[in-house]
């Protein structure tokens, strides 16, 4: 068989698996013993000398400057310190560099900042979420997450290679904090967003891995929606790598 069909039989494959995809609730399977369901999770429970360090990687970083809501209504953000939240955006991005803008233009969030009390807001401070749309009435910014008066939140973009440093930030502070130590095992839940369509490489955040924690066992697979703690809450996360780091809980 010549590579041309060879790639042309692989392609047709792979479209069959697309269309076997399901694309609405219920559609998707899950087997206990003989039984069938078509709603329900999987989870597994760990007990004994282990603990589970999660690891989170929101591959975002700030832009502009930290704001008050100041006008919400569940997760519809209706002002900012005042302000319209889509005059906000209009002033931030004629503020923003050229690369910044094309960025802008299909990358942005906002991020939520978890320990308000703080003097300064840095890259990881935040829970990032996506805009998920546009309000005419009342006018205002439709956000994927509960909102409150007198959050102070952040305006975010993702590119390859803030989520590159991102990853790195947050494995090498993992890295410092267990003081080099590295986990007995791992596993990686990884955005379909990510990988090679956001690097133009395969294994970068495997790689990376590697490169912070050593030749530890790390598997995992890609998903549509990652969880994983932020500052000691967990979230249901979009385009983040989330690890499962595995330790004992003491040598004995």
């Amino acid at each position: 068989m010549s590579l041309d069909v060879q790639g042309q039989v692989h392609q047709e494959q792979r479209l069959q698996r697309l269309e076997q995809i399901p694309r609405r609730p219920g559609g998707n399977r899950l087997y206990l013993g003989p039984s069938c369901y078509s709603a329900g999770a999987v989870g597994v429970a760990l007990r004994g000398n282990v603990v589970v360090d999660s690891v989170v990687a929101q591959g975002c970083r700030p832009v502009g400057d930290p704001m008050f809501i100041t006008g919400c209504r569940d997760n519809l953000l209706t002002a900012l310190d005042g302000r319209p939240p889509l005059d906000v955006l209009r002033d931030l991005y004629e503020r923003l560099p050229h690369g910044d803008r094309e960025v802008f233009r299909h990358s942005l969030f906002l991020g939520i900042v978890m320990n308000d009390r703080r003097d300064a807001y840095g890259q990881g401070d935040f829970l990032v979420r996506n805009l998920v749309g546009v309000s005419e009435d009342p006018r205002g910014l439709v956000v994927g997450a509960s909102l409150r008066e007198n959050q102070v939140v952040q305006f975010h973009l993702r590119d390859r290679r803030t989520s590159a440093e991102d990853l790195d930030t947050m494995l090498r502070r993992y890295a410092a904090e267990t003081m080099g130590r590295s986990p007995a095992g791992s596993l990686l839940f990884s955005c379909l967003g990510r990988g090679v369509n956001l690097y133009g490489e395969p294994d970068h955040d495997s790689n990376a891995f590697r490169r912070h924690l050593g030749e530890v066992p790390l598997g995992g697979f890609f998903c549509n929606g990652e969880i994983g703690a932020v500052q000691g809450h967990t979230y249901l996360h979009g385009y983040t790598s989330a690890f499962a780091m595995f330790r004992p809980r003491s040598d004995a």
